[in-house]
């Protein structure tokens, strides 16, 4: 029981870092002024943590100076016509319906 207690009190809690710094940590790895274990002591982290930081540095950094970027912000991600057709649409039957429950006298509460 003794050892169970002492090992948890020995764990490290997890941490959450920044963006800012894994992205500080990725680009001293990719500089390979110092290696992955130096860097681990100078930062705190394990090795392991470093790659994986530097793997989707690496990725996407092409996306930096490419035209995937520019291609994306000039199709609309939403046909906007559609939707302002499927507005009047539902506006309509809103209409209708509020109508024909007032004549019917089933409309209690009006908007």
């Amino acid at each position: 029981m003794a050892a169970d207690q002492e090992r948890t009190l020995t764990r490290r809690a997890r941490r959450n870092h920044t963006p800012a710094f894994e992205a500080k940590v990725a680009l001293a790895a990719i500089k390979g002024e110092k290696t992955l274990a130096e860097l681990a002591q100078v930062f705190d982290v394990h090795p392991n943590q470093i790659t994986n930081w530097k793997a989707p540095l690496l990725d996407g950094a092409a996306g930096v100076f490419g035209s995937a970027a520019v291609s994306t912000e000039a199709t609309p991600a939403v046909d906007l016509k559609a939707l302002h057709a499927k507005i009047g649409e539902l506006t309509l039957e809103n209409d209708f319906l509020a109508g024909a429950l007032g004549k019917a006298g089933m409309l209690s509460a009006k908007r």
